[in-house]
């Protein structure tokens, strides 16, 4: 009876881990439904920001220099300062999400000590620092809630390390949603802008064919990227924020459904095994059953036997 009783508690512990596995689907379903209404809400503002950011550098004036367009090549790789935006989730239960980013981010920093790392999310905070891994900044209340107030605080941070040259280059990395149902870790340097800042973007350099419309930059080219340069850098940083919280979500998603596949096999294996312990059980009782009562019977008989013999 106690095999019996153990496979029981088991079935019911399973039911009810499976009961909060399905309402943390439900809850990251919705949540995901928010993020991607709020991702499909800003990508028109970020890309039409980043192709008039594209139109002003190829208009820039031959020679131009800028705070954030300075590559400081004269300083040597093995001597280069760095800054990384780490990017994870305030929870676990979601996949490969979370270790996925923490190895990319791991890789690219290696040993370097002048390499400064920024955290967002409570999971790659305590990951660090489980790995004695110095933390130089952490972004609190910010993976479970990306808003444009709290990107452009942390994009006036990484501003301010590189324009007081704290450090020669900025990277964020996080998880970027490829499609729909496919989610992969990426890592972006921020700063300087070398995404943009191609030699295609110089006026003498374009193709033949392309088409070089009047434009008029003012008051300078200085001051106009002194103001556009921030609002881009800002719209990277938010932009990478939900689409890490869309894929944190999605990830969770997975990782629940796959739980809730598991758990009602279980559930199923387990109840199979249950009747056929039951099943068993019952067998033998009725087997003992048989052979005590036909033990009963040939000792009635034997007894019966007995008093014929000694009746005269």
């Amino acid at each position: 009876m106690a095999a019996l009783r153990e496979i029981r508690d088991r079935i019911d512990s399973v039911r009810n881990t499976m009961k909060i596995t399905n309402a943390m689907y439900m809850i990251s379903s919705t949540k995901l439904n928010t993020a991607r209404k709020k991702l499909k809400s800003t990508e028109p503002y970020f890309y039409t920001l980043q192709s008039m950011f594209e139109r002003i550098l190829r208009h820039l004036p031959t020679g131009f220099a800028h705070p954030y367009l300075d590559r400081r090549t004269e300083i040597p790789e093995e001597e280069r300062s760095r800054a990384f935006l780490c990017i994870t989730a305030d929870k676990g239960l979601a996949g490969a999400y979370n270790a996925n980013v923490l190895k990319l981010a791991e890789s690219r920093m290696g040993n370097g000590k002048r390499d400064h790392l920024y955290v967002v999310g409570e999971v790659g905070r305590q990951y660090f620092l489980h790995r004695n891994v110095d933390l130089d900044g952490e972004f609190h209340y910010t993976a479970q809630k990306p808003t444009l107030s709290r990107a452009r605080h942390i994009s006036m941070e990484m501003l301010a390390l590189f324009r007081e040259k704290k450090v020669d280059e900025v990277y964020v990395v996080y998880t970027r949603m490829k499609n729909q149902a496919e989610f992969v870790p990426e890592l972006i340097q921020l700063l300087p802008l070398v995404q943009l800042d191609s030699d295609l973007m110089n006026a003498g350099k374009l193709p033949v064919n392309t088409i070089q419309e009047t434009f008029s930059l003012e008051p300078t080219p200085t001051k106009l990227l002194d103001n556009i340069v921030p609002e881009f850098v800002n719209g990277y940083i938010y932009s990478a924020l939900v689409e890490s919280y869309c894929a944190e979500h999605f990830a969770r998603m997975q990782a629940m459904d796959a739980a809730n596949r598991n758990g009602n096999q279980l559930i199923r294996d387990l109840t199979i095994e249950y009747n056929r312990s039951r099943q068993a059980r019952i067998t033998q009782e009725i087997t003992e059953v048989a052979a005590g009562a036909r033990a009963r019977r040939e000792q009635m008989e034997r007894a019966g036997k007995m008093r014929k013999d000694l009746e005269p």
